[in-house]
């Protein structure tokens, strides 16, 4: 189940207040510095009761997308104060991500699981390696253009973070779940898009069950720079980066 699903899966009333708030934050309809409506306008607006709305303010306090202080009001804080690794922040960046979340997103994968699946190539048990194979088999038999695509991709990938040996590893992947389902939904990029990836995907795989770090890390890192300039040409994104510079 994704994060996204255990987190909404016994919506609230007030969960799905913050929801809507949170969203509205996330895409720029509330800028940083911007002050919300008071209580009984927001309330009605919503069409919520005021405990409901506490409660979704209280919500989204705790995420760090805003503040509540006496005679100003509730205030949507600068993005550097918000908690982007809260599944629900993640979450709220999609479907349709700014360039810059998708960079720091890729970013992010790059430094971490080139290195996760070279531990994975050296620690994964025999268990460990059959379900990333199986999660790779699935990823074959997945029909393009379904759900399954970016579902088995996500399994492959989180199979691969849980054969770290590492647990923060593992809790990475949990927590930052529903942004690479996201991420997933956007770079599948039609049937074509996702039958050319199954041979990267492969060798990683292949690398792994070889017990080939050097080659475990270089198929990965390969495999996110490609999926990252597919995505700059799907979304038409300019955003120039420093990666080769930086060593990515």
């Amino acid at each position: 189940m994704s994060s996204m699903s255990r987190t909404y899966a016994k919506r609230s009333l007030h969960s799905i207040v913050a929801h809507d708030l949170g969203a509205r934050i996330v895409s720029g309809q509330l800028a940083p510095g911007d002050v919300l409506p008071t209580e009984a306008a927001l309330s009605e607006s919503l069409d919520v009761s005021r405990t409901a709305l506490r409660e979704a303010i209280k919500i989204l306090s705790a995420k760090g997308l805003i503040e509540s202080r006496p005679k100003t009001g509730t205030r949507v804080k600068p993005r550097s104060s918000w908690n982007l690794l809260d599944p629900d922040v993640l979450s709220w960046h999609f479907p349709d991500p700014d360039p810059a979340f998708l960079y720091a997103l890729f970013e992010t994968r790059l430094i971490i699981e080139p290195n996760t699946v070279a531990m994975a190539a050296v620690r994964a048990t025999p268990d460990e390696i059959k379900a990333i194979g199986d999660a790779y088999d699935a990823m074959e038999k997945a029909e393009p253009g379904t759900e399954a695509v970016y579902l088995t991709d996500l399994q492959f990938h989180q199979a691969i973070l849980n054969a770290s040996g590492n647990d923060f590893m593992k809790s990475f992947g949990m927590l930052i779940e529903t942004a690479l389902i996201g991420s997933f939904r956007l770079s599948s990029g039609g049937p074509k898009a996702h039958v050319q990836s199954l041979p990267d995907h492969h060798a990683v795989y292949a690398a792994i069950s070889h017990r080939d770090p050097e080659e475990a890390r270089a198929t990965m890192h390969k495999l996110l720079r490609r999926t990252m300039r597919q995505l700059r040409q799907q979304l038409g994104m300019s955003v120039d980066h420093d990666w080769d510079q930086i060593g990515l």
